[in-house]
């Protein structure tokens, strides 16, 4: 399997793990597989992205959907650089130390959302730990400059946990994203092991604190499974996001970037996602996305479609 980390860069992608031994790659299922990506819209988004200096989940993260999205021009917009301040086991994502922040980039993203002609966009960003607020009014800008750019463009935003960044959660909830999603990633008992920056009564109350600013406001939240978490502790986790108002909970399996990341403990057959997504309605989410390649922005605009259409359906 080929690995980033051991690129011929005198600035490996991931150096905190450089000195982990490496762990076995298991071979992915029939399920799991998807093609390389090759049409004419991924090369024509590609395009776009590229010629505004802008950065993508899908490619920072090597998203198994990139292809597929791309090819509608769906794009995962990520803001505040390539390099998260954290190192989380299981993520793609450069780390160190980042750069400033670029001040034409709420206008930049604005401009290939309207010339991509976007319906709904999702926006993502890096950790950005090193930032007094955490990137709170950077976020606010770009939800701003969208709306400005693409009045018709529904916007959901996915965005770091805001740990330690007093009134950094207001400020994003304030600029009135459509969607407001953050994930847990995995249950409380592997955080330290996959999620050691994060802390998950905070990400949840984070969750929660959207709900009781702007009732109406949409919450979202995902969680990778395949990482030796027990059926159980994936309940619980429902339970909790449903405690904290959460509409849509996003469920897929963990995909190990390189051998220096997290390994996969199995993978949860197509079958077992059927029942967390059975499970999951039943304990009165919205909207449920569960199967092997559900990301959190995969199909996000027809996923809120659905999710406007359900709560209609509930208040009737």
């Amino acid at each position: 399997m080929a690995t980033l980390i051991d690129s011929l860069s005198d600035k490996p992608r991931h150096p905190e793990k450089q000195k982990r031994a490496d762990s076995p790659v298991l071979r992915k299922p029939e399920w799991i597989r998807v093609k390389a990506p090759v049409s004419k819209g991924y090369a024509e988004t590609r395009k776009i992205v590229h010629s505004k200096n802008l950065h993508t989940v899908c490619e920072e993260a090597a998203c198994p959907n990139i292809g597929e999205c791309w090819d509608k021009k769906h794009a995962t917009m990520m803001i505040m650089g390539d390099t998260c301040t954290r190192a989380c086991a299981f993520c793609n994502i450069k780390t160190g130390l980042p750069a400033a922040l670029n001040v034409d980039e709420p206008e930049n993203v604005a401009k290939a959302v309207a010339e991509m002609g976007l319906n709904h966009v999702v926006i993502t960003s890096v950790d950005r730990d090193d930032l007094e607020d955490g990137g709170a009014e950077h976020f606010a800008k770009v939800v701003r400059a969208i709306r400005a750019a693409a009045p018709g463009t529904t916007i959901e935003i996915l965005t770091p946990d805001f740990l330690r960044k007093t009134g950094a959660a207001e400020i994003v909830i304030d600029s009135k994203p459509d969607v407001f999603n953050h994930n847990l990633e995995t249950v409380p008992r592997l955080y330290l092991s996959i999620r050691p920056g994060a802390r998950y009564y905070h990400s949840m109350r984070l969750l929660e604190k959207v709900k009781e600013r702007d009732p109406q406001m949409f919450t979202k939240s995902g969680i990778m499974v395949g990482l030796g978490e027990s059926r159980e502790e994936v309940m619980q986790v429902m339970d909790d996001m449903r405690s904290a108002g959460v509409d849509f909970i996003t469920i897929g399996q963990y995909l190990q970037p390189t051998r220096k990341h997290a390994p996969i403990d199995r993978f949860v057959t197509p079958d077992e996602f059927k029942s967390y997504e059975i499970t999951a309605r039943a304990k009165g989410f919205l909207m449920v996305s569960s199967s092997p390649l559900t990301r959190s922005s995969h199909h996000a605009g027809e996923d809120f479609a659905k999710l406007q259409a359900a709560r209609a359906a509930k208040t009737r």
